[in-house]
Protein backbone atom coordinates (compact mmCIF):
# COMPACT_ATOMS: atom_id res chain seq x y z
CA UNK A 1 0.00 0.00 0.00
CA UNK A 2 1.18 3.60 -0.46
CA UNK A 3 0.54 5.96 1.94
CA UNK A 4 0.75 9.81 1.08
CA UNK A 5 2.44 11.95 3.78
CA UNK A 6 1.10 15.50 2.24
CA UNK A 7 -0.72 16.17 5.73
CA UNK A 8 2.52 15.38 7.72
CA UNK A 9 4.34 17.75 5.44
CA UNK A 10 2.04 20.67 5.14
CA UNK A 11 1.68 20.85 9.19
CA UNK A 12 5.51 20.26 9.63
CA UNK A 13 5.85 23.90 7.37
CA UNK A 14 2.26 25.40 8.55
CA UNK A 15 0.72 25.35 5.34
CA UNK A 16 -2.78 25.29 4.52
CA UNK A 17 -4.34 23.82 1.56
CA UNK A 18 -5.19 27.11 0.16
CA UNK A 19 -1.57 28.64 0.67
CA UNK A 20 -0.06 25.00 -0.86
CA UNK A 21 -2.54 26.02 -3.95
CA UNK A 22 -1.33 29.22 -4.51
CA UNK A 23 1.92 27.74 -4.43
CA UNK A 24 1.32 25.11 -6.96
CA UNK A 25 -1.63 26.48 -8.66
CA UNK A 26 -3.35 22.78 -7.83
CA UNK A 27 -6.85 22.50 -7.75
CA UNK A 28 -8.09 23.31 -3.95
CA UNK A 29 -10.31 20.19 -4.66
CA UNK A 30 -7.07 18.06 -5.54
CA UNK A 31 -4.83 18.95 -2.84
CA UNK A 32 -7.86 18.21 -0.09
CA UNK A 33 -8.40 14.65 -1.61
CA UNK A 34 -4.25 14.17 -1.54
CA UNK A 35 -4.31 15.56 2.00
CA UNK A 36 -7.28 13.25 2.89
CA UNK A 37 -5.96 10.24 1.62
CA UNK A 38 -8.87 10.15 -0.97
CA UNK A 39 -7.09 10.32 -3.91
CA UNK A 40 -6.39 6.72 -5.98
CA UNK A 41 -4.15 8.54 -8.89
CA UNK A 42 -2.08 11.32 -9.41
CA UNK A 43 0.10 12.99 -11.69
CA UNK A 44 3.73 12.83 -12.19
CA UNK A 45 3.26 16.68 -12.73
CA UNK A 46 1.54 17.12 -9.75
CA UNK A 47 4.01 15.40 -7.51
CA UNK A 48 6.77 17.58 -8.98
CA UNK A 49 4.71 20.32 -8.06
CA UNK A 50 4.26 19.16 -4.34
CA UNK A 51 7.56 18.44 -4.17
CA UNK A 52 9.13 21.94 -5.77
CA UNK A 53 6.57 23.80 -2.68
CA UNK A 54 7.63 21.90 0.19
CA UNK A 55 11.24 21.12 -1.00
CA UNK A 56 10.80 17.67 -0.28
CA UNK A 57 11.40 14.25 -2.73
CA UNK A 58 9.27 12.12 -3.90
CA UNK A 59 10.38 9.80 -0.84
CA UNK A 60 9.13 12.03 1.56
CA UNK A 61 5.66 12.31 0.30
CA UNK A 62 5.00 8.87 -0.32
CA UNK A 63 5.76 5.57 1.37
CA UNK A 64 4.98 2.36 0.74
CA UNK A 65 3.77 0.08 3.81
CA UNK A 66 3.34 -4.04 3.59
CA UNK A 67 -0.14 -5.00 3.18
CA UNK A 68 -1.06 -7.78 5.41
CA UNK A 69 -4.15 -9.73 4.48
Amino acid sequence: MIKNNLAVLMAKKKLKIVELHRLTGISTNTLSGLYNEKTNMISFNTIDKICKALNCNVGELFEYIEYSK
